[in-house]
């Protein structure tokens, strides 16, 4: 069971995790121009993201633009559209539904296994979320790899890990660590505890029984005779 403190850290956690991941997904840097080969040109870096590209020069100029067909993308940057989108939304769940939970809240009264119920769905949708960004982020570097490697890939078309990629990878991890501290927080750990306390008390509050006052003692036979 953790206490009041440790829940309070890991629900900051995946509060700074879900933002991250509303940052992943509006950055353009999850691949960015590979400089290689002995012809290069390092004046333009070209930035893709799964909602533009843009052009940055060394000049401070920058230039992006929108994709015009969603259908005509890759199926790796739909994918990573709806997943994150998806993230996003299950982290404002998240958030809401924890806060609910938490210990330091005044939310559904002082029964404590439902806040520990509650407490245990907010870091399981905490859990989710960071799976979601896991996912795509996760898909995105393995295409990366695999078409830097490729031959018959031309090297102006080699791309390397954006910045966008490795801030996913954390803004998951931080997630799924932080939900699975809120998931500790057991309802049934809680409906023993309460159980065992309840016991206890009663039998310490409770009083001996007065003893039976002594009965007459009585005798079916009959009288004795006095004999003279």
């Amino acid at each position: 069971m953790v206490n009041t403190g440790m829940q309070l850290i890991s629900f900051t956690c995946a509060v700074t995790g879900w933002v991250m991941a509303i940052a992943v997904t509006a950055l353009p840097q999850w691949k960015v121009t590979a400089f290689i080969g002995s012809n290069i040109l390092t004046s333009e870096i070209v930035w893709q993201g799964i909602w533009m590209n843009c052009i940055y020069q060394t000049t401070g100029h920058m230039q992006c633009k929108t994709y015009d067909s969603m259908l005509a993308l890759p199926p790796d940057i739909q994918a990573a559209r709806a997943l994150m989108c998806i993230a996003i939304f299950l982290g404002w769940l998240s958030c809401t539904v924890s806060c609910c939970g938490m210990k330091c809240t005044t939310c559904a009264g002082d029964d404590r296994h439902a806040k520990a119920g509650i407490a245990l769905s907010g870091g399981v949708l905490f859990i989710l979320t960071g799976l979601c960004v896991l996912v795509p982020v996760s898909w995105t570097a393995n295409t990366v790899v695999q078409d830097f490697y490729n031959p018959n890939v031309p090297l102006q078309h080699k791309r390397e890990l954006g910045q966008a990629i490795y801030l996913g990878w954390a803004a998951a991890v931080i997630l799924m660590i932080s939900g699975a501290v809120l998931s500790s927080t057991c309802p049934h750990m809680e409906r023993g505890a309460y159980r065992r306390g309840y016991i206890g008390r009663s039998f310490a509050n409770s009083r001996p029984s007065a003893p039976d006052p002594p009965k007459p003692i009585t005798s079916s036979t009959l009288p004795l005779k006095e004999y003279v």
